[in-house]
C-alpha cells in the first residue's frame, strides 16, 4: 500500500484545502449518520452536532493523533427503538450514556492491564454472527421503509422510489471511481430525493418555513426528561457496548496501517477506546444516538493519502454548523422514508455480510463443533428476539444483547479455546468492513 502522505498527521493544511477536504470528509460520513437517527426518531441535526463535538472530543483525547471521524453507530439501532419503547428518548439518552461509560471502564482496565485479554473475550467467532444479527434485525424495517406510504399501506410509487434509490447506490458502489466510490450512501440518497421530486412525494414546505439558524432540539437530561435507571436499560445496551469495542479495535488497526503508525501502542489503544465512549457520552447528554469510528471517512483517508488530523477537526467544526442551519436540517427532514428505504435495504445487507466475511477472513473452521454451536446460539438467540427474565426486579435481557452475553460465556466455557495473539487479531480485522 502507497500511503506515504500528501499532507501528513500533524500538518497544517492551507485554509483553501482545509475547507474542501473537511467537506469531503463531512459528505463521506453524511448519509450514514443521519440515517441512524432517522430511524430510531432522533433529530437529524443532533446527530450532527453530537457527531462534530463526539469528534473534537476523540481527537483531544487521542493527543491529536488519529485522524479518525465519529459518526451515528448502526449497532444501536434496535437497542435505542427498545429503550424509547420502554421510556421514551430520555430512556434511550440512558442507554448511550451506559454505554459510553463500559468504553471508559475498558479504556481503564488496558491502561493498566494491556489489551489481548479483550481481543481474547471477544473473537471473531463471537463477534461475527453477532454482526450478522446487526444487519439482520433491522431488516424488516428497511423493508417496510421502502415498499410503504405514509399511512403504512403497500405503494408502488413508494417502491419504486426505494429501487431507483438501491440502484442508483448499488452503482456508485461497485462502479464509482476515486472518491465517489466512497460515498455510494450520500450519492444514492441524492439520486433516489431527485427521482422522488420528479414524482411528487417530496415536501418542501418545512424548508420554506425553517430559518437559517435554528435551536436544534436538545435531550438535556434533568431538564428535558427525568432521569430513570432501570436494569432493562443496562441489559439492551452495555452487551452491544462490549461487541462494538471489538469493532473499534478492528477499524484502530486499518487505520494504523493506511497511515502508516501503530495506533494501538501510540497513542495507545485506552485512548482511542475512551476517546469513542466519551463521544458517546457527549451524545447522550445533548441528545444525539451511540457514536463509533466510520470506515468511509477512513477510506477517504486511504485515498486522497491526506491524514491530517485539522482536516477531520475542519469537517467535525462544519457538521456543528450544519445541525444548527434550520434550512439544511428541514431539508434533511424532507427526504422521503422510501429513500432512506432503498438505501438501507443495501446497507444493513453489507452489515451483516460483513459479519461473514470477518468469519470466512478468520477461517473459523465450521466442522469444529465448538464453532458451530457458538455461532448458531448467537445467531438464533439473537434473530429470533428470545428473552431471558431474570428472578428479581423484573430485570429481562433480550435479542441482540442476550446473544453477544451468551456468545461471550459460551467462548469462555467450552473446550478448545485458543489464546489470540496481537498478529493474528490484526490479520483478522484488516479487511473488515464499517458495521456501527
Amino acid at each position: 500500500m502507497n500511503n506515504k502522505p500528501i499532507l501528513d498527521v500533524t500538518e497544517t493544511p492551507t485554509p483553501g484545502q482545509l475547507l474542501t477536504l473537511s467537506i469531503q470528509h463531512l459528505f463521506s460520513m453524511f448519509g450514514a449518520t443521519i440515517l441512524v437517527p432517522y430511524l430510531i426518531g432522533l433529530s437529524p441535526a443532533m446527530a450532527l452536532i453530537s457527531s462534530g463535538f463526539g469528534t473534537l472530543a476523540f481527537l483531544l483525547i487521542t493527543k491529536f493523533k488519529v485522524p479518525a471521524y465519529l459518526g451515528s453507530s448502526f449497532a444501536y439501532i434496535i437497542p435505542m427503538q427498545k429503550a424509547y419503547e420502554l421510556g421514551g428518548p430520555g430512556a434511550a439518552m440512558l442507554g448511550t450514556f451506559l454505554a459510553g461509560l463500559v468504553y471508559g471502564i475498558v479504556a481503564l482496565i488496558i491502561s493498566k492491564a494491556g489489551h489481548r485479554w479483550i481481543m481474547n473475550l471477544l473473537p471473531p467467532v463471537v463477534v461475527g454472527p453477532v454482526i450478522i444479527i446487526i444487519g439482520l434485525s433491522v431488516a424488516p424495517t428497511a423493508v417496510g421503509m421502502a415498499m410503504n406510504n405514509p399511512t403504512g399501506k403497500y405503494s408502488m410509487l413508494h417502491f419504486s422510489v426505494a429501487l431507483v434509490t438501491l440502484a442508483a447506490t448499488i452503482i456508485f458502489s461497485v462502479f464509482a471511481k476515486k472518491i465517489l466510490s466512497i460515498i455510494p450512501i450520500l450519492a444514492g440518497i441524492i439520486v433516489g430525493y431527485l427521482y422522488a421530486l420528479m414524482v411528487g412525494i417530496v415536501d418542501f414546505g418545512p424548508v420554506m418555513k425553517a430559518h437559517m439558524f435554528e435551536m436544534p432540539d436538545f435531550i438535556i437530561p434533568f431538564v428535558s426528561y427525568k432521569v430513570n435507571f432501570t436494569w432493562d436499560i443496562f441489559w439492551l445496551m452495555v452487551p452491544v457496548a462490549v461487541v462494538t469495542i471489538s469493532e473499534h479495535i478492528g477499524h484502530q488497526l486499518i487505520l494504523s496501517k493506511v497511515v502508516g503508525r501503530d495506533y494501538i501502542k501510540e497513542p495507545g489503544l485506552h485512548r482511542s477506546i475512551l476517546g469513542d465512549g466519551t463521544a458517546t457520552i457527549i451524545s447522550a447528554l445533548i441528545g444525539g444516538p451511540p457514536k463509533t469510528t466510520y470506515g468511509e471517512n477512513i477510506g477517504v483517508l486511504a485515498i486522497t493519502r491526506v491524514y491530517s488530523v485539522y482536516v477531520l477537526a475542519g469537517a467535525a467544526v462544519l457538521a456543528i454548523i450544519f445541525g444548527f442551519n434550520g434550512k439544511i436540517t428541514a431539508l434533511i427532514q424532507t427526504i422521503p422514508t422510501p429513500v432512506m428505504g432503498g438505501v438501507s435495504i443495501l446497507l444493513f445487507g453489507i452489515i451483516a455480510s460483513s459479519g461473514l466475511r470477518m468469519l470466512v477472513d478468520s477461517k473459523i473452521d465450521f466442522d469444529e463443533k465448538r464453532n458451530l454451536v457458538i455461532a448458531s446460539v448467537i445467531l438464533i438467540v439473537g434473530i429470533g428476539g428470545a428473552i431471558l427474565k431474570l428472578p428479581f426486579k423484573d430485570i429481562q435481557v433480550q435479542g441482540m444483547a442476550l446473544a453477544a452475553i451468551l456468545g461471550v460465556v459460551l467462548n469462555l466455557i467450552l473446550p478448545g479455546r485458543q489464546s489470540v495473539s496481537e498478529d493474528m487479531f490484526e490479520e483478522q480485522t484488516n479487511e473488515r468492513e464499517k458495521t456501527a
